[in-house]
């Protein structure tokens, strides 16, 4: 019998371990004469113990999320050289049925399926990586003083180019303007993205760069640009308008580009993070990941999703959806845009913005272009994914949903809406109705929380980030983070979900506490919920007999520990398809 191998001795497998055999008769006997407290799960195609048995990861206590939720306290699951789970049992019943196999200890660890972060951007995540970071910035001064610091290493004439910054966290919460640039970097174009992705703020060098006259009362559609009283540009554009500009910008190198996505991965890895449906993703960043594939950099399963209706959708519907025959890229969905976000005032509402009167956001398309589109994504055998935050976007969407679907009875079913972050009351009961998940982002409710009221009022903010209300009537909900706007810890979402507070405790009983979800709704919401929106649940998303052994191991039981303590949880290892792609240091 080989040496057991414990927690911080264990190096990812290089060589596939030996196929299991086949024996329906010998597993029954087996199985059969066990003792009747012992727990075997076992495979839909029952395996013979001995030599040729699998690796075994034991000693663990181990949560499924299988349909019926089982526990096993002192667990133990046998993997195949594929990577699939055999079968799940007791560590003691389990170590007797495959005592030939190599063994990981976990030492009474925590396990439980990878999680899946249902909309973040890998990309755009690593992109972060290569420009100045203003999270957390809490006014234009520091601002100038970080993007100072990142224009040091910066050639003369270089874009400055950085993202995060929000006026929400400023002293004064008003948008800035181009002279705040212009006194510090006159002759570099500087352009700067809001931490939501849906406003933008640059200097006078970088609209000149556009080659544009911004003055004026002109717009474009689902866009705005705002201008001072004498109808001159002040350098913040909102939503559609930001590709004025952005189309100018000079694109990152291919190799500072895949150096940063490596890190973004290894990021995603570290915490626990086994998969990410990726929205709005093009042709190019597609085929960096396929690269990334072919050489065993990427340490994660991708659901990729077109962006728009552009060339990647064009490509899909002349190929067909996407595969990799390693089960690591998928790609059958589509991501439009309804509207823009409520914290740039660009999220379209039924009626004005309680703190903007006369503002009621931006519809990106008008219901017939928004038609249009959906039809040409369902004719191609597509998903459908679309964005939207306001009230009056998400009753678009699900109009559009109610009118085109039926009319292509052999689409794929599953769409989605991304976000649904403010609902009518009339609207909650329609996801369910219609089959339409809810792709959701707990974090969101306890960033925004702060001032979101403020935008809406009392009495719209109680159909706000209604997690609990769209459960309760039917809906399915799959979590995610939206990263890079908010943090890629999923820890953080799982927390916000059970509690509906920030990190130090406020407000006292959770903001809205009717919407908050229990630990065992939320786990389900980050795995095999996620999974289900990605038509991947044959595969993953619950650790069960036949599935890939995709897991992940911590420090603390995060189902009972004090919900405070959720959000120090550590990842000790991630194991993605029976290989382990991360450990934390001991």
């Amino acid at each position: 019998m080989r040496k057991p191998i414990t927690v911080g001795q264990f190096k990812p497998l290089h060589r596939p371990l030996p196929v299991v055999a086949i024996g329906l008769l010998m597993l029954c006997l087996i199985v059969a004469c066990k003792p009747a407290d012992e727990t075997v799960i076992p495979s839909a195609e029952p395996v013979v113990p001995g030599d040729r048995a699998v690796l075994l990861v034991h000693n663990a206590l181990i949560y499924t999320v299988d349909p019926g939720n089982t526990v096993l306290m002192d667990g133990a699951m046998a993997l195949d050289a594929d990577g699939r789970i055999v079968s799940l049992g007791d560590s003691e019943p389990m170590l007797r049925l495959y005592e030939n196999a190599d063994k990981v200890d976990l030492q009474g660890h925590i396990v439980v399926p990878g999680l899946i972060d249902a909309h973040g951007h890998l990309y755009g995540l690593a992109v972060t990586y290569t420009q100045a970071n203003l999270v957390g910035a809490g006014s234009k001064a520091e601002v100038i003083n970080r993007l100072r610091d990142f224009a040091a290493d910066l050639p003369d004439g270089e874009w400055l180019l950085g993202r995060g910054w929000d006026q929400n966290d400023w002293p004064e919460q008003v948008f800035p303007n181009r002279q705040d640039l212009d006194t510090e970097f006159p002759d570099r174009p500087v352009w700067l993205e809001r931490i939501d992705g849906h406003a933008a703020w640059g200097n006078s060098k970088a609209l000149a760069e556009a080659d544009r006259d911004f003055s004026g009362d002109w717009q474009v559609e689902g866009g705005l640009i705002h201008r001072d009283e004498q109808g001159q540009p002040t350098g913040i554009f909102i939503d559609r308008a930001i590709d004025l500009v952005q189309a100018v910008i000079p694109e990152a190198s291919p190799e500072v580009v895949s150096a940063a996505l490596d890190v973004a991965t290894q990021t995603l890895a570290s915490l626990g993070l086994t998969g990410v449906h990726d929205p709005g993703v093009s042709r190019q960043v597609i085929d960096l990941y396929r690269q990334k594939l072919a050489e065993g950099k990427f340490p994660l399963r991708v659901y990729a999703m077109a962006d728009g209706d552009n060339e990647a959708l064009d490509w899909l519907c002349e190929n067909g959806p996407v595969r990799d025959s390693g089960g690591q890229l998928y790609m059958r969905s589509v991501k439009l845009y309804a509207d823009g976000a409520l914290g740039s005032r660009g999220a379209a509402l039924l009626q004005d913005y309680s703190d903007d009167p006369g503002n009621r956001g931006l519809l990106f398309l008008s219901d017939e272009k928004l038609d249009q589109q959906v039809r040409r994504v369902l004719s191609c055998g597509l998903q459908v994914g679309i964005h939207a935050i306001g009230d009056a976007a998400n009753r678009q969407v699900l109009d559009v949903y109610e009118r085109v679907i039926a009319d292509f009875p052999d689409n794929p079913g599953r769409h989605r809406i991304e976000h649904a972050q403010v609902l009518h009351a009339d609207d909650i009961g329609r996801f369910s109705s219609l089959g339409v998940i809810a792709a959701m982002q707990p974090i969101h409710a306890t960033s925004d929380m702060y001032w979101a009221v403020d935008r809406l009022e009392e009495q719209r903010s109680a159909g706000a980030y209604a997690w609990r209300s769209l459960l309760d009537r039917g809906a399915t909900l799959s979590f995610g983070s939206d990263f890079p706007v908010e943090e890629v810890n999923p820890m953080l979402g799982i927390y916000a979900a059970v509690t509906r507070q920030d990190l130090k405790g406020w407000p006292e009983g959770g903001w809205l506490p009717q919407e908050r979800m229990t630990r065992d709704e939320t786990l389900r919401a980050f795995t095999i919920d996620a999974a289900y929106a990605g038509f991947m649940e044959a595969d993953i998303g619950s650790l069960e007999p036949g599935k890939l052994a995709d897991f992940i191991v911590l420090d603390r039981d995060i189902m009972e520990v004090p919900v405070e303590d959720i959000p120090q949880t550590r990842v000790l290892q991630t194991w993605l398809g029976g290989q382990l792609v991360f450990e934390a240091d001991q």
